[in-house]
Order: C-alpha cells, then sequence, then structure tokens
C-alpha cells in the first residue's frame, strides 16, 4: 500500500502533466489555426488559376500538354506526408496503414511488376518506411519537412514535375491528410501527374458559364501550358498545408486526451490520498482515547 508521501510525489507528477499537455494543446491549437490562414490565403491563387483554366476550356479548344500525357504506367512515385514530431497520436500509423492498402491497390491494377517509389516527408514517416523491409519499395529522400518554406515545396513539386517529364516516374500521386475541422480529417491520395484533364474539366464546369468570350494572345495552347506548372503547384501547396494543419489538429485532439486522463487519474490519486490521510488521522484520534482511557 503506497504511503503518503508516495500518493503526494505521484499528485505533484500527474498535476504536472496535466499542466505541460492543456500548454501543448493550446500551442497546436494556435499552429492549427496559423494553417487554417495559410490555406484561405491560398484560394484567392488557386481561384486565379482555375479562372483561367475555365475560360480556356469555354473556348472548346483542343489542348495539348506533355502534363497530361497518360502512358503505360511502369514506375509510380508516392510522395507521403507525415509528421517530424511526435505526440499526435494515431495520425502517422493511420498514414502509414492507408499508404500500403494504396500500395496493394496500385500492384493490382499496374501488375506485380510495376515499380512502386515512396519519398516520405517527415521524420516519423521516413522511420515509418523501415518497416516495408528491403527490397519491397524504393524509398527515396524528400528534400522538404514538415516547416519547409513555400519555396522549398515549389521546388519540390518542380522536380517532381521535371522526373514525370524525364520518364523518371509514370504517375505521381500524393498521400496526405485532407483537412475537413479540428476533429475531422480524411487520408486522401490525389494524382498529381500526370495532370487529369477530367479534373480539370470537373473544377472548371462551375466557371464556364459565368465566362465571356476571351481573345486569347498568343494562343489558348500556349497558355493552357503556361498555367499547368502552376496548377500542379497550387495543388502541392494545398496539400502540404492541409497535411499540416491535420497534424496540428490530431496534436489537439491527442492531448486533450492525455489531459483528460491525467485530469481522471489526478482525481482517483487525490481520492485515495484523501482516504489514507483520514485514515492515519482516525488511527491517531483512536490512539489519544485509548491512551485517555487507560489512564
Amino acid at each position: 500500500m503506497a504511503t503518503l508521501r508516495e500518493l503526494k510525489g505521484r499528485i505533484g507528477s500527474v498535476a504536472s502533466t496535466q499542466k505541460i499537455t492543456g500548454a501543448m494543446k493550446m500551442i497546436s491549437s494556435a499552429k492549427m489555426h496559423k494553417y487554417e490562414q495559410a490555406l484561405k490565403r491560398l484560394v484567392p491563387f488557386r481561384s486565379q488559376i482555375q479562372t483561367v483554366i475555365s475560360h480556356l476550356l469555354a473556348a472548346d479548344g483542343e489542348y495539348t500538354s506533355p502534363l497530361i500525357e497518360e502512358r503505360e504506367v511502369k514506375r509510380i512515385a508516392y510522395v507521403v506526408y507525415g509528421s517530424d514530431d511526435g505526440l499526435c497520436g494515431a495520425y502517422n500509423n493511420n498514414i502509414y496503414k492507408g499508404l500500403l492498402e494504396y500500395v496493394e491497390a496500385s500492384r493490382e491494377k499496374y501488375g506485380d511488376d510495376v515499380k512502386i517509389t515512396i519519398i516520405p516527408v517527415g521524420k516519423k514517416m521516413a522511420k515509418a518506411m523501415n518497416r516495408l523491409g528491403k527490397g519491397v519499395v524504393d524509398v527515396q529522400s524528400a528534400p522538404i519537412h514538415t516547416r519547409s518554406t513555400q519555396r522549398e515545396v515549389a521546388d519540390f513539386a518542380e522536380s517532381l514535375k521535371n522526373g514525370f517529364l524525364a520518364g523518371e516516374y509514370d504517375l505521381v500521386e500524393v498521400v496526405y491528410m485532407h483537412f475537413l475541422s479540428m476533429s475531422r480529417q480524411r487520408l486522401v491520395a490525389e494524382q498529381l501527374l500526370p495532370v487529369s484533364y477530367e479534373a480539370l474539366v470537373a473544377e472548371g464546369s462551375a466557371e464556364v458559364n459565368k465566362n465571356a468570350p476571351c481573345l486569347f494572345e498568343p494562343d489558348g495552347n500556349s497558355i493552357f501550358n503556361s498555367v499547368l506548372p502552376l496548377y500542379i503547384l497550387a495543388m502541392m501547396q494545398a496539400q502540404f498545408t492541409e497535411n499540416n494543419a491535420s497534424e496540428q489538429a490530431a496534436r489537439v485532439m491527442a492531448m486533450q486526451s492525455a489531459s483528460d486522463n491525467a485530469k481522471t487519474l489526478l482525481e482517483g490519486l487525490q481520492l485515495e490520498y484523501n482516504k489514507l490521510r483520514q485514515q492515519g488521522i482516525t488511527t491517531e484520534l483512536l490512539d489519544i482515547v485509548g491512551g485517555q482511557v487507560e489512564r
């Protein structure tokens, strides 16, 4: 049975843990809101690109670009976003499990001979790749991390685009946590390259009816080829920012759970401490009363 001194020490330790988790929750919440604001700042950029694409599609022209060229898939690259830091619950583990499902689906669709390259972003995800075993897939180091600047993300998107154009990859997909709200994040795999022409049409359909007839200078196809790299960049920046927001949201929920558990444990220890203290006081009173009776 624990002594009063031991219980007091445990209470102090749990109380300190509760304060730390509460502080970490507040910090993560502030970071999450920062990434939410960053997502809102990306909206005008993406909207402007989509407006240009919508004008082009409304003109019913024929557009060609090596970035929308679909070819036989023999080499696939998966860019998978994780976190650099821990204490975010099952966040990284859920991404890892989802990635395995996507890889398995790719082998079923394109055959067992398809070469799969995984580019993990974040220390925790890079470490998780060690569980895949040698020879299962090819793992490459990512030139960015979760705290990279938008310029570094843009350079990474450019390197992926160049790799696709050079034939290093026939398909590039990005696996990340799509941010919905504080309590809701969904794992998705979005095709980055080749750019899906059907997706462009679907995204631009809402704007087509709003577009007035336009004259293109120099010509529609040249503008189309100029806008596509910006479209890829906008996608990559949004995916990077959404994943960071999801990471912080997962950390907020994990810290909230840890704080609640600490509170429950603290209440139990405090109750046990009070019982033991009351028992000690009662024993002392009985000894005193017993001594007076003997006299």
